[in-house]
Formats: C-alpha cells, structure tokens, sequence
C-alpha cells in the first residue's frame, strides 16, 4: 500500500519534477521555443521546492524537545515561503527570456512533437499535484499542499503554452511564441505572491478562520457544563497542529479536581471536533468573570 506520509509524498515530488524538467527541457531543444523554455525554468523552480519541502516535513515530524517545546511544525512554512521566492525568481528569468525573444526573435520550430511532449509532462504533473493538493489539506501540511498549488500554476502555465503554441502554429505568428512567455511569467509571478502572502499568515500565528473558531466556540460551551463562562479564547495554527487556550471561570468553591475533570472534558470535546488540537486551559475563580465571552450557564 502507498505510503502517504509528507515525507513520502515530498520525496514523490522530486522523482515527478525531474522526471517532467528533463521532458520540457527535451521539448524546448526540439523546438527552439522561448515558450516551451519559460515552462521548463518553471519546472526547475518545482523541483528546487521539492527538494525544501522534503528539509521541512523532515524538521517539522520531530517531536517537541527542550530547543522547540512546541515542536517543529512552522518549518513547514518557511518551506512555503521558500517555494513563492524561487517562482518569483523563475518569473524574472522568464522575462529576460522572453525581452531576448522580442528584441532579437529566433526561429521557432513548432513541430507536433514538441507539443506532444509538453501534453505528456502536463498530464504527469497535473495528475500529482491533485494528489498533493488532496494528500495535503488530508495530512494538514502546508509544505505539501503549497507544492501542489504551485504544481497546479504550472499545469495551467502549461495548458496555456499549448494553446497559445497551437494559435502561433496555424496563424504562423512567430511572435506569439515570446507573448506567450510573458504571460508565463506573469501568472507564475503572482501565484508566487499569493503563496508567499498565506505562508507568513501562518508564520505570523493569524488565528484560524471565523467559521472554524465558532466551532470551536461552540465546542467549549457544550462541554462545559459546571463552569460559569470561558472567555480570551485564543488560536493559532503551526502546521497540523491547531493550538487553543483560553480562560475558564468556575465557582470559587468547586474543588480542584472538580474543575480539573470539566477541563479534561473539554480538552477531549475540542480534539474531537479540531484535528490536532492542542488545549491549554488556565482556570479561574468566579470573581474573575468578564461576563462576556462564552457563557456556560
């Protein structure tokens, strides 16, 4: 059966993004296309990324020790930010290519051969990146889900070079081939953007989606029964893990164990209902209440 750990999966990345570079690579030397060779420099940004997320699921599966007591999940991240700088690096290179194609256009063979090699390593990319996309959000590993994000920009860059190749082959406009570039570029330019942008969120400990703290919201005050109210509840996500505190206000005469089984209770209802959570619940008399928040009773 498949192994489908983000070490697995990160390694998988790295066969599929050599194997489709040296596919582009070989259609850009049939061809002569600067088209066909922006793809290709995208690829070699994929398997760069392949290679920083394979470091970052490594790190970031070590378990929590006196260095990082939290663990290692936001390596994942920087892994993530890595793969946005090397697009917008590959971005750069396909606009000086193409600037070179405009100012001093070269002879383009757009032969079907050329294309039937792009469409076979489209069709191998676009097939992976649905299994990290899925495997990703699964496994709640940004590393793995931003590859293939990025591998989808590169299936659509791809798809978008075909067609444009296809249009320059029946009009015989030669020019179409540098345009096509550019276009490349600037697609690749602002996935790397947005890839980049959601990556520091997380670096950044933004808590989760509004719909996702109304669950947990909700979770708290089902649970809680016994105490008076919970109130500066907190979020934060590092890769799988999604951390939870906040403040628990129970009568001042309920004992300590009393108030330590509600917490457990709680603690169990919120893991149930959050994949990955992590509770930290700091307990409070009833003199303590802000009466806002979440109230129990």
């Amino acid at each position: 059966m498949f192994n489908t750990s983000p070490v697995h999966l990160a390694i998988g990345s790295i066969v599929v993004g050599i194997a489709v570079l040296a596919l582009k690579f070989w259609a850009a030397q049939i061809t002569g296309s600067v088209a066909l060779l922006s793809d290709a420099l995208e690829s070699v940004v994929n398997v760069v990324a392949a290679f920083a997320a394979l470091i970052a699921v490594r790190l970031a599966a070590r378990p929590a020790d006196a260095t990082a007591p939290y663990g290692y999940h936001k390596a994942e991240y920087f892994s993530a930010v890595l793969e946005g700088i090397f697009i917008l690096i590959a971005a750069l290179l396909i606009f000086h290519q193409s600037w070179q194609a405009i100012a001093d256009p070269q002879p383009v063979d757009l032969s079907g051969e050329g294309i039937a090699i792009v469409l076979a390593a489209t069709a191998i990319n676009g097939a992976w990146c649905a299994v990290l996309i899925r495997m990703g959000r699964k496994l709640r590993s940004p590393a793995i889900e931003a590859d293939g994000r990025h591998l989808w920009t590169d299936v659509l860059s791809s798809v978008g070079v075909i067609v444009g190749l296809g249009i320059a082959i029946v009009s015989g406009w030669q020019i179409l081939d540098a345009i096509i570039a550019v276009l490349v570029g600037t697609n690749i330019l602002w996935s790397g953007s947005t890839l980049v942008a959601r990556s520091v969120g997380g670096l950044m400990d933004v808590a989760v989606p509004p719909e996702e703290l109304e669950t947990i919201r909700q979770t708290i005050k089902k649970s809680a029964e016994g105490a008076l109210e919970a109130h500066d509840v907190r979020t934060r996500r590092a890769g799988p893990v999604t951390f939870i505190d906040f403040h628990l206000v129970v009568p001042r005469e309920m004992s300590v164990e009393t108030a330590h089984g509600i917490c457990d209770r709680i603690e169990a209802a919120l893991k149930t209902a959050t994949e990955g959570a992590h509770v930290t619940i700091h307990v409070e008399p009833d003199h303590k209440a802000k009466h806002s928040g979440i109230v129990v009773l």
